[in-house]
């Protein structure tokens, strides 16, 4: 039977023996450390006091790993009522204080008696005298009870026998991300490009591990809405790879987990990168595409109807696409963590320069990455309505001409993307499109250098 009679003695708890985090792309992370600690028999109460300031103390648990040596949990507490000047003050209201105030004559004057109140600072002096606001350095007689200089979690708990453990502690904490970043190196012809993925870990938690277990998780891992708590280049070699002792990737429930093949020390304040792949001599599809609709077509979407004042758009942008097939065949196929892509081309010196960059979503194998990475310079497009007739109150017949003019001085191929509504036919057309969806379909226009080639179709649409 295990005595309820709570020690005198606070044990605090050693540096952990190991540590394991896993961090998540949702900035938070769960972090298990092992930590030896030698207990004595019945109730006591137990400290840890190097954890994150950013630590979420609902989820904190605690186990022995020690057979035949078990713990009871009576209780559990974080404290984070930190040492500083404000906290000091904040505890010695109602209690004796000491200003101390220098003169430009070198003389000090000394004041104390009893701090009234904090926000206007108000001292009530020993011959009665009510001070208001006094300048100078503050001193306080004692430091309030209560006020430890780290966040601590302390436990109060029962040993039925005593000896030495093995503690794990596992806890999730705020303020620890990771994101992927990737560089993408076109070759002469933009047919093929060396792809690099490199890790980067954000922590901001107030705490550092060393020489951690380091595992990430890809995936949109949903968080129920938490209460705040206020606490103070290189060139691979043929095929995908990671660097020696670099991350090894495994399917995890709907996730996917990463974990770094060699101790890692993440610090407090700190933005760590490390390598994720590195594959040469993939093969990428570059497009040019000009959608002279964009702006009122994601503006009004499917929903509208065709009027005389929606015939022109400002875009006269054609836009750079990059297309990337994620397939072992492609020398890829490892699922690719969503992150910030950056598409850079040598010049003629052969230095490479940035051409663009996107964002990319969790991507899984066999699936294709297409990247806007901006808008060409030398291919101009221009898109007008020619005609404009009301046939019926729900019918409306359109002439649209697109014009493009190619002023490089080699062809170029560019894909004309057009949008229709409601229930449509193209009645004619220069050149036959292909239907993309219910509402898209597309041409494929070959520019010359210093040419200009024109698409027109006319389309009736009725709701």
């Amino acid at each position: 039977m295990v005595g309820t009679t709570l020690a005198a003695a606070i044990l605090t708890a050693g540096a952990p023996k190991s540590v394991e985090i896993t961090i998540y792309n949702a900035n938070f992370g769960l972090v298990k450390e092992v930590r030896e600690v030698n207990l004595s028999q019945g109730r006591q109460e137990l400290r840890v006091e190097d954890v994150p300031s950013s630590i979420d103390p609902t989820s904190v648990g605690i186990r022995s790993l020690t057979k035949n040596l078990p713990i009871d949990m009576l209780e559990q507490n974080y404290q984070y009522d930190l040492l500083s000047p404000e906290s000091i003050l904040a505890k010695s209201v109602g209690k004796r204080v000491r200003f101390r105030q220098q003169l430009q004559n070198g003389q000090q004057i000394v004041t104390e008696g009893v701090l009234m109140s904090l926000g206007n600072i108000v001292i009530k002096t020993d011959d009665g005298r009510i001070v208001l606001n006094p300048s100078g350095t503050i001193e306080v007689m004692e430091i309030p009870e209560g006020l430890i200089s780290k966040p601590t979690l302390m436990w109060d708990l029962a040993a039925e026998k005593a000896g030495q453990r093995d503690l794990e502690i596992a806890y999730l904490t705020n303020n620890i991300g990771w994101s992927a970043d990737y560089v993408l190196t076109l070759n002469a012809d933009d047919t093929k490009a060396d792809l690099n993925g490199w890790v980067t870990i954000n922590n901001r938690c107030g705490a550092t591990w060393k020489d951690a277990t380091l595992k990430l998780i890809a995936g949109d891992v949903r968080r129920l809405r938490e209460m705040q708590f206020n606490a103070p280049a290189g060139r691979g070699g043929g095929g995908i790879r990671a660097a020696d002792a670099g991350f090894a990737e495994q399917q995890l429930f709907e996730y996917h987990l990463y974990t770094l093949g060699r101790p890692a020390t993440v610090r407090n304040n700190e933005t760590k990168q490390i390598a994720l792949l590195s594959a040469s001599d993939v093969d990428v599809q570059k497009d040019l595409v000009f959608e002279g609709q964009k702006s009122y077509w994601y503006a009004y979407g499917a929903n509208f109807r065709p009027g005389e004042g929606y015939a022109t758009d400002a875009n006269s942008k054609v836009n750079i696409i990059v297309k990337v097939t994620n397939s072992d065949k492609n020398k890829l196929g490892l699922p690719l963590p969503k992150g910030r892509v950056r598409v850079y081309k040598r010049d003629a010196s052969g230095q490479v320069q940035m051409v663009g960059e996107d964002q990319i979503d969790h991507t899984p194998r066999e699936e294709t990455i297409k990247l806007y990475i901006g808008d060409a310079f030398d291919i101009v497009g221009e898109r007008k309505r020619t005609e404009f007739k009301i046939i019926a109150t729900n019918v409306v017949r359109e002439t649209f001409e697109i014009k493009l003019r190619n002023r490089k001085k080699t062809p170029e191929t560019v894909r004309v993307v057009e949008h229709a509504w409601a229930e449509y036919q193209i009645l004619n057309e220069s050149q036959k499109s292909r239907k993309i969806d219910s509402n898209t379909f597309e041409y494929l226009v070959r520019l010359e250098p210093d040419k200009e080639q024109v698409v027109t179709y006319t389309v009736e649409t009725r709701w």
